[in-house]
């Protein structure tokens, strides 16, 4: 059982109520879970020419969606970063001391086998235990 763990979210995807369900399962009591949901900007030039303001609308809708997903849920508190998917999962996890990780992942396709899916990445680089739920 563990104390601490993240369960990074992607807000468009409908797997967050199973990996939520299992981290509670796998959470010792008393312990916390942390949803995070990473912000991604888009690449390049498409983000000056979006401007500042199109990019914060985008975050606060994005809060809205993480609020709803864990309303109701006793332990879990939603948070959101911008940055790149695997890369701020990890460093979020490891600037704040968790011990798990709780990530849904699809079944790999070709292209997941050459340049690696996100949840292979947090494996491949977590700093602590890493639980992988893959849907069907």
């Amino acid at each position: 059982m563990y104390k601490k763990i993240l369960v990074p979210l992607a807000l468009n995807h409908g797997i967050s109520e199973q990996t939520l369900a299992v981290a509670h399962a796998l959470c010792a009591k008393g312990g916390e879970i942390t949803a995070l949901h990473v912000f991604e900007l888009p690449q390049g030039t498409v983000s000056t020419i979006m401007g500042e303001e199109t990019i914060q609308n985008g975050l606060i809708q994005a809060r809205k969606l993480m609020q709803e997903k864990v309303k109701g849920m006793a332990g879990v508190r939603g948070e959101i970063v911008r940055g790149h998917a695997y890369r701020s999962i990890v460093d979020f996890a490891t600037e704040n001391d968790y011990e798990c990780i709780v990530i849904g992942s699809h079944k790999p396709g070709l292209s997941d086998y050459l340049i690696g899916s996100t949840a292979a990445r947090v494996v491949r680089h977590a700093p602590c235990a890493v639980h992988v739920h893959r849907d069907g």
